[in-house]
This record gives structure tokens, C-alpha cells and sequence, in this order.
């Protein structure tokens, strides 16, 4: 992926970023510029797509609505002008229930929730550098899913910090805060939905003592 042309620049702005190829997939966390490629692989964009069309369908003729990825997130952090705005973020899936922080650009200011799904590649930046990020923003849910783990973090806002998060295996339902009759299967979201401890043990090559069959 090419490098915008002023990316030799230590800060940029939604001045420079709005300029930069509609082919090439940004963020901007405090001014500091991180590339997006390379893209989601399969089991990523299926856990994704598993989630969006959960939580689309729960939305159906209610007020919030939710929107997936590549979609931008603007967090000011006061109110200064657009073109100053030094954080702009594309979670994998966010929910909205306030339009008037929807515009044609994407939504500025904090989502109700929050949803990244780990990559390789994201793994250290969605577990750290976002979630302060989010929690300095004052994102109320940010959930975080590890399709490799099998594990769901879930935090929530409270006093303007996020805390311990809850923690949730493959066999848990967890709901959400701002959709409290929406709970997820996680069974479902990771392609479990057969899966026991009798199946496991069928596997070949299985050992209760094997590091790589503890789920």
C-alpha cells in the first residue's frame, strides 16, 4: 500500500487525511497515522459479518442503528473545527442512537457501542491503544471479540472509566448495555453451534493434556 505523500509529517488532521486515497484504508489516533492493510481475513469477516447481522436484524424498525466497516468515526476531543479533528477511527461494527451525530462523513463523537474483531495485525492497538482511546472518548460499551481465543472483553463505561472488563467464553450470551434485550450466542458468532465436549474429543489427535485442544 502506497504511503500518502505527506506522510513523512509526525501529526496530521482530517485537513490532510480527507486528501489521501480513497484506495487506501486509514486511521487517525491522536494525530498519529495507522495503516489498515492488509485487509481482514475470513474467519475475521465472518465473525463480523455474524455480528452485524444479529445486531441489524434486532434493529429492525428501532430508533439506533448500526454500520460495519470501512466507515469513519470522528472523536473530537473538544469542539474544535473539522479540518482539525485529530482522531478519526473505522471500528469493525459501531451503534448509533443519536442521528444528529450522522452525516454523509461518517459520525462524529462517541457511538453508543463500539465492536473491533481481532486480527493479527490489530491485536495490540484494539486491546490497548483504542480502548484508552475509546474510553478517554467516552464510548459507553466497547467489546472486543478474539475469534482465535474464542473470547469476548466487554467494557463499560462508569464514572468516565471503563474498569475490569467482563469476560466471556465461547458458551456465553452476553447482552448489551444500550440494547439490553439483545443478547449475543457466541456459539453462533463463532461457528460453534455443534460444538461439545463429546465432538472434541472425537477430533483426531485429541489429548485433555494438549495445550492446542483447550478451548
Amino acid at each position: 500500500m502506497a504511503v500518502p505523500k505527506e506522510k513523512f509529517k509526525d501529526y496530521f488532521t482530517y485537513a490532510q487525511y480527507k486528501n489521501w486515497s480513497d484506495d487506501e484504508r486509514w486511521e487517525l489516533i491522536e494525530g498519529e497515522a495507522y495503516n489498515m492493510s492488509p485487509a481482514p481475513g475470513t474467519t475475521h469477516q465472518t465473525v463480523s459479518g455474524e455480528v452485524f447481522r444479529i445486531i441489524a436484524n434486532f434493529l429492525e424498525d428501532k430508533p439506533c442503528r448500526v454500520f460495519a466497516a470501512p466507515f469513519d468515526i470522528f472523536l473530537p476531543e473538544k469542539d474544535e473545527p473539522e479540518d482539525e479533528i485529530n482522531t478519526i477511527v473505522q471500528p469493525d461494527i459501531v451503534v448509533l442512537c443519536d442521528d444528529e451525530k450522522l452525516s454523509e462523513k461518517g459520525i462524529t463523537g462517541p457511538p453508543d457501542i463500539v465492536i473491533e474483531i481481532l486480527s493479527p495485525s490489530s491485536t495490540t492497538r484494539d486491546q490497548i491503544t483504542k480502548r484508552d482511546l475509546y474510553e478517554k472518548r467516552g464510548v459507553k460499551e466497547y467489546w472486543i471479540i478474539d475469534p482465535a481465543g474464542k473470547i469476548v472483553w466487554k467494557y463499560s463505561l462508569s464514572n468516565g472509566e471503563y474498569g475490569k472488563p467482563e469476560v466471556f467464553d465461547y458458551k456465553g450470551t452476553p447482552s448489551f448495555q444500550a440494547l439490553p434485550e439483545l443478547s449475543l450466542n457466541l456459539k453462533k458468532v463463532f461457528g460453534m453451534e455443534n460444538y461439545t465436549e463429546e465432538t472434541k474429543e472425537k477430533r483426531p489427535g485429541y489429548s485433555k493434556n494438549s495445550k492446542e485442544n483447550r478451548l
